[in-house]
């Protein structure tokens, strides 16, 4: 892969371009899945409400992100698609993508240019890794850890989680197989440019769980992004992953007694699929969002309510304060220099290959 270039690239943030509106071909509502929380809130505010207040159309928002794989499967075999534009993760847009469940499109064609004309592909770079994948964000999932809670020795590196020596107490780690298998290995040794050809094995994939069974009994597992940073601020955890911007909110807006631990951070890319099989009007809308959305001024937008990187390298120079807080928002990027010196990236098609089976045996190791 080369995402570390385009990734540093995408620091900061943010111009514009022009974005088309309504017409009476469109429908007048939508419904969008997303994951809640914050960073549903940050999309609200930077697309879909200045959207509305541009064309009418009405919003409906669910929050159904974690399982769009599972329900849209369910969709198209009974032939009913009751979302119009979906919010996923990298892998899962793949996976969407090659079993015809998302839209391919043309990039170029959907998506606006940058300010000074440059095509919306050599704006995204090697970030647009799907034809059916949109990626307004880069984000990271990394550890949180209660200040209060580790005495005068902080932790400095990821293999912290595994540690409860030196840090006795609950720790949340999310209830899905990737990151927990990746850092697991990576605590046991392993190389990180060959976590994914150990994984590949049986005896890597018990290498990992053998790793993780050191911990089980300390872990609470989570399924929602908002669960960790309330576990840290209620002191139930001694640390705990999430995404970046949870950990950010936490941090910056609740003013907790947490901080966040940059190594080893999993860079991730989210965005939009749009589903296969929608009528005319609603496709229509979608398409006319969409362009708006991800146009370089709204990418830096919502980088003013959440410490993602926006994905486009013209967003980049844009943005530098938080809307309400007011507070620089580059060092809290996962991108920044300074806080990807040791970053993990996903291989996007060996998750989208292996993840189902991988992640049954997760379940069943969880349920052990």
């Amino acid at each position: 892969m080369k995402l570390t270039t385009t990734l540093l690239a995408t620091t900061a943030f943010a111009v514009t371009a022009g974005a088309s509106f309504a017409d009476g071909h469109m429908a007048d509502e939508m419904t969008v899945v997303s994951w809640g929380g914050a960073y549903q809130v940050s999309q609200q505010r930077a697309y879909s409400e200045p959207y509305a207040a541009d064309t009418g159309t009405t919003f409906v928002w669910d929050e159904s992100s974690a399982e769009a794989v599972a329900k849209l499967r369910a969709m198209n075999e009974a032939g009913n698609i009751t979302w119009d534009l979906v919010d996923v993760v990298a892998s899962d847009a793949i996976r969407l993508c090659d079993e015809g469940l998302a839209m391919e499109v043309d990039h170029d064609e959907l998506l606006a240019e940058a300010p000074d004309g440059t095509s919306a592909t050599a704006d995204f770079g090697d970030l647009l890794d799907s034809d059916c994948f949109i990626p307004p964000i880069v984000y990271s999932t990394t550890i949180g850890h209660r200040t209060d809670m580790v005495g005068d020795n902080p932790p400095t590196d990821v293999c912290a989680v595994f540690d409860t020596e030196t840090y006795p107490g609950k720790r949340s780690l999310e209830k899905r197989v990737i990151n927990n298998v990746e850092w697991a290995l990576i605590c046991d040794g392993v190389p990180k440019d060959e976590i994914y050809e150990v994984l590949e094995t049986d005896e890597g994939q018990a290498r990992a769980f053998a790793k993780l069974d050191t911990i089980k009994d300390d872990v609470i597992w989570w399924s929602a992004g908002a669960e960790t940073p309330q576990l840290l601020a209620d002191g139930e955890v001694v640390m705990g992953s999430t995404y970046n911007g949870r950990l950010f909110s936490v941090i910056e807006e609740q003013d907790q007694p947490v901080a966040m631990l940059w190594d080893a951070q999993i860079f991730d890319l989210d965005g939009w699929i749009i589903p296969t099989g929608l009528p005319e009007d609603r496709l229509a809308r979608v398409k006319d969002f969409v362009k708006y959305a991800t146009d370089t001024q709204r990418l830096a937008d919502q980088a003013k309510y959440i410490s993602y990187g926006p994905a486009r390298a013209s967003s980049a120079p844009l943005v530098c304060q938080h809307a309400d807080l007011g507070i620089d928002m580059a060092p809290h990027m996962p991108t920044d220099p300074e806080n990807a010196k040791n970053t993990f990236l996903y291989n996007y098609e060996w998750w989208a290959d292996y993840r189902d089976d991988l992640e049954a045996k997760f379940q069943a190791w969880l349920a052990q």
